[in-house]
């Protein structure tokens, strides 16, 4: 099977988590699109009622778009569950996020959630974290000293992620206001996810860190032969 069509059966096959009276968080990514897409057409064709939650002003139109009702955090208090995607899950459903600069809405409505479930293709499952370079958003103000700091932590050097246009590159801003960091990192972050996220965030200027640790309960994989259902308890 194509890896495009997997992808979006498997955005689709997310959809049968959702039922009605749910408030749902709806994640941000190429893959996840279809998942959102698909809770339209629910809503509208098979009569689903739920609530949503973007977690990216791209997500927030797609929504809109396809005439999915929409709150916030602050009116409805919590959420049932997320369905958002990934770069890179391991074998304990640790994640690396925040390829589409969005992983500060990202992670806050997660951590909101009573589950998360995150739509990847099969290229995004790794033994050991690491390989995509891992995103953390920053502050603008001084941020040529944070990223010389976050390099020191990591080992490696860290980039700037820019945007690309017809006139000179310029840094992406997020929906926060803020910069992107992807940071390479060493052989202490694939031990232990956690210590450097930890240390990333004692930085002052580091707002969030794409590591969602203990969050992800259960993956809809996308490959090659068709979808595949994981619970973390079954890794």
């Amino acid at each position: 099977m194509d890896i495009e069509q997997a992808k979006k059966e498997a955005g689709i096959a997310a959809v049968q988590f959702v039922e009605s009276g749910m408030h749902v968080g709806l994640g941000t990514g190429s893959t996840v699109k279809h998942t959102v897409i698909e809770i339209g057409r629910a809503i509208q064709e098979d009569g689903l009622e739920v609530i949503g939650v973007p977690t990216s002003i791209e997500t927030e139109n797609l929504a809109i778009e396809h005439g999915i009702p929409l709150s916030n955090l602050t009116e409805l208090g919590g959420l049932d569950l997320v369905i958002d995607g990934a770069d890179e899950f391991d074998p304990e459903f640790n994640l690396i996020k925040g390829g589409g600069a969005a992983l500060l809405r990202e992670k806050i409505v997660a951590q909101a959630s009573n589950r998360m479930i995150v739509v990847a293709d099969d290229r995004k499952r790794v033994e050991r974290l690491g390989a995509f370079p891992l995103p953390i958003e920053i502050t603008p103000f001084e941020w040529e000293d944070t990223l010389k700091r976050i390099s020191l932590i990591c080992g490696v050097p860290a980039n700037l992620r820019v945007i690309e246009s017809n006139g000179p590159e310029s840094p992406l801003i997020t929906d926060n206001g803020n910069m992107i960091v992807d940071a390479g990192v060493g052989d202490a972050f694939i031990d232990n996810p956690a210590l450097i996220e930890s240390q990333l965030l004692h930085l002052a200027g580091v707002v969030e860190v794409g590591l969602f640790i203990d969050m992800c309960d259960t993956v809809v994989l996308a490959g090659q032969t068709g979808v595949e259902i994981l619970h973390r308890s079954d890794e």
